[in-house]
């Protein structure tokens, strides 16, 4: 196999690794973008994903840009 089929082969296996991710993380009831991305970039953290037990309550969200910011028009 040549540098090429290697790049092609890790594209594959982190594209599934991040849709992965995202349905477990959906699951679980965790954070789908920051579990998605995670699992995109380090596969193996699908494993770590797969361990953690279902979280209870609302399902965590990243604040907006503009949360903290107040109109001062």
């Amino acid at each position: 196999m040549d540098s090429l089929g290697g790049i092609v082969i890790w594209g594959g296996v982190a594209l599934a690794s991040g849709i992965a991710g995202a349905v477990l993380a959906g699951v679980k009831n965790r954070d789908l973008s920051a579990w998605t991305a995670w699992s995109f970039i380090l596969p193996p953290m699908v494993l770590v994903l797969l361990l953690l037990p279902k979280r209870q309550g609302p399902r965590p969200r990243q604040p907006r840009l503009d949360a903290g910011e107040e109109t001062g028009f």
